[in-house]
């Protein structure tokens, strides 16, 4: 099903999709700035994630400038009726930004659970995917470390005015 903005719906998001302001009360900011109300603004934006408009609002920290350096894609060839099980298991540990579920192209392509890790190093991050080693344990038929060489863009969709 497709869902619509309203006007005053898109002009939050415009307002809003490079980061909300760094202040104390971030929606008060938007509202002041955009001539609404603080509660309207955050009763729309509330609507917005409900109905998946808006798929979450987080923090997104720049992990090279915090010094993590050495970042690789993790990749895993689980048995398929365990990759919620494990996906979850993977996704909670605290070094794991994000986890998901991929296709196979077999025969060249036998992983399906993928995983991103953060290290200040190289040496880190292959550390950390043998911690998720040990979390997928015997369901680990196979993984792989695909490290980042440089980056090329962190952004999601983004509407234009």
């Amino acid at each position: 099903m497709a869902l619509s903005l309203d006007a005053t719906d898109r002009r939050i998001v415009l307002a809003t999709q490079k980061g909300l302001p760094l202040c104390a009360r971030p929606y008060h900011a938007v509202a002041e700035d955009l001539g609404l109300d603080p509660a309207e603004v955050q009763a729309r934006i509330r609507r917005m994630l409900e109905t998946g408009v808006i798929r979450r609002i987080g923090v997104v920290p720049n992990h090279y400038a915090l010094g993590f350096r050495g970042n690789g894609m993790s990749v895993w060839d689980v048995p398929d009726d365990r990759i919620e099980e494990l996906g979850r298991r993977v996704g909670d540990l605290d070094f794991v930004s994000h986890c998901y579920h991929r296709p196979r192209f077999l025969p060249e392509w036998p992983y399906n659970l993928f995983a991103m890790v953060h290290g200040r190093d190289r040496d880190e991050v292959r550390a950390k995917v043998a911690q998720v080693a040990e979390v997928i344990g015997d369901a680990d038929r196979g993984h792989d470390v695909l490290f980042s060489t440089r980056i090329l863009k962190k952004t999601g969709l983004r509407l234009v005015a």
